[in-house]
């Protein structure tokens, strides 16, 4: 099966760092693509190509103020990756159980010696 452009799907679009790390920091505050760029550390080209794929997808959603474009998360389209991500939950909080119930042993081990 063909792999979807990353410009029309969203599950593409997310597999990329900086476009997950843009998404992380506006979803706590809409910013323009300047303050993207200086939090992030990236230049002004590469978060507005970054940009262009998530709104291209949805998952951001853009506002004029006066000259300056401010983008914001689109929590509509990001439910259906967190419905889907969510269902390997139960997996890492088995493995992580299991990771400290051996930490937790080997301290006691460690405590009898």
């Amino acid at each position: 099966m063909p792999r979807a452009a990353t410009t029309s799907d969203a599950f593409n679009a997310v597999g990329d760092p900086c476009r997950r790390a843009i998404l992380s920091l506006l979803a706590s505050d809409e910013q323009g693509v300047t303050a993207i760029g200086a939090n992030l550390g990236l230049e002004q080209p590469s978060v507005s190509k970054h940009l262009r794929v998530l709104k291209d997808v949805g998952l951001v959603r853009v506002r004029r103020d006066g000259r300056q474009m401010l983008y914001r998360t689109n929590a509509e389209v990001i439910k259906p990756i967190h419905e889907w991500t969510s269902k390997f939950e139960r997996f890492w909080q088995h493995q992580l159980k299991r990771i400290k119930e051996r930490a937790e042993s080997q301290t006691v081990l460690q405590d009898k010696e």
